[in-house]
């Protein structure tokens, strides 16, 4: 029986994939993945088998890994960020549920929430969630529960996937719901765009000034909680220690 091994790949960079990932990667005989993740891959790993299919046909590639993993082959697919976080990983195990084709293992990488967090200061450090603005696979009046159900509790918000083209107004209407629930337009808010990557670019400011922004899908935007403060040009959300 081969193993197929859902990884996170982390950003990009190779100094922010974590060394279980790159062992791992390094011990395959296939790797597969979405084009840009596969030239996101250190040099020396190129020389493996690479396979890739685009955008939306995650079960193509999914199906090619397990095919490649019949062989008693050790195989991977790579993610960005963390394979279990809006990646492959879920889907893998739905695939193969019923089979004994292969045993699927998951490994961790460094998500956007933490990766980006770290580029902005420190916004996530009480209570938080992650929310994406995708309704690909999710239907918008989800994603709008979500939204307020953050907001009610008082979360800082991690958000993926806010705009694309297709998408051009999400980010918008994301924080239209959150002024709806009493977000201030000033709220402290911040976003990382190209994390870890050529272009990357990082601001800290307030949430009107975000949705005016060049944002896509390789950004992700970090929306304050009420007690989030910028202190000196960094986004910090307190713990609550008495100083």
């Amino acid at each position: 029986m081969g193993i197929i091994f859902a990884v996170g790949i982390g950003p990009g960079s190779d100094n922010m994939m974590t060394v279980e990932a790159r062992e791992t990667l390094e011990s395959c005989d296939t790797i597969v993945g979405y084009p840009l993740y596969i030239e996101l891959l250190p040099e020396s790993l190129k020389k493996k088998k690479l396979l890739s299919t685009p955008m939306r046909a995650e079960k193509e590639r999914c199906q090619m890994a397990i095919d490649e993993a019949k062989d008693n082959k050790r195989v991977a697919v790579v993610c960005s960020g963390d394979a279990g976080i809006y990646g492959m990983a879920s889907l893998l195990y739905e695939m193969c549920e019923e089979s004994a084709d292969a045993d699927i293992v998951t490994v961790p990488g460094i998500t956007a929430a933490v990766s980006g967090a770290s580029k902005l200061g420190s916004p996530l450090t009480n209570d938080f969630c992650v929310i994406s603005l995708s309704d690909a696979l999710t239907p918008w009046d989800i994603i709008e529960k979500r939204l307020r159900g953050a907001c009610a509790g008082d979360f800082a918000i991690a958000i993926y996937n806010p705009q694309s083209k297709k998408r051009k107004d999400y980010m918008k209407r994301a924080a239209e719901i959150l002024y709806e629930c009493g977000v201030e337009k000033t709220r402290p808010s911040g976003y990382v765009k190209n994390i870890g990557r050529e272009g990357q670019e990082v601001f800290a400011g307030s949430l009107s000034e975000i949705i005016e922004a060049d944002i896509d899908m390789f950004t992700t935007v970090f929306v304050g909680n009420s007690q989030t403060r910028i202190i000196n040009g960094r986004l910090v959300t307190p713990r609550g220690y008495d100083i």
